[in-house]
């Protein structure tokens, strides 16, 4: 079974499954942002940190996202085994920042839909 890395969005043959996917991966990307930026707020202990990682946190990884994993096209494309972890790594950060700040059922919840969401993406054209 041969693994295509998905192409721009215009170029997806769209399905019933892999719409909702794209919906779905949206979802998990802002609520990647939300979660980091809910973690920098609730971890600092004084303004300044929690201005620093509750805009910081989310910052990164909206820069990572862009620079390598961007649905348009990344500025900087990667190998698919690189691409898979990565995704998985920066989706992921977003359920240890919740786990972190005390919300270990979302955290959990959050993960799962990440891996299902990755797992539909490659596995399907």
């Amino acid at each position: 079974m041969r693994i295509e890395r998905p192409g721009p969005i215009g170029r997806r043959q769209w399905t019933p499954l892999t719409a909702v996917n794209g919906g779905l991966a949206f979802g998990l990307e802002l609520a990647m942002l939300a979660a980091l930026c809910y973690w920098g707020f609730r971890t600092g202990s004084t303004l300044a940190v929690r201005l620093l990682l509750g805009i910081g946190a989310p910052a990164l990884a909206a820069g990572l996202w862009g620079l390598f994993l961007a649905a348009g096209g990344p500025r900087f494309p990667q190998p698919l085994a690189v691409e898979i972890v990565l995704k998985l790594a920066v989706l992921g950060s977003a359920a240890l920042a919740l786990h972190g700040a005390g919300r270990s059922t979302l955290a959990v919840v959050y993960g799962v839909l990440v891996v299902v969401s990755v797992t539909v993406e490659y596995t399907t054209r």
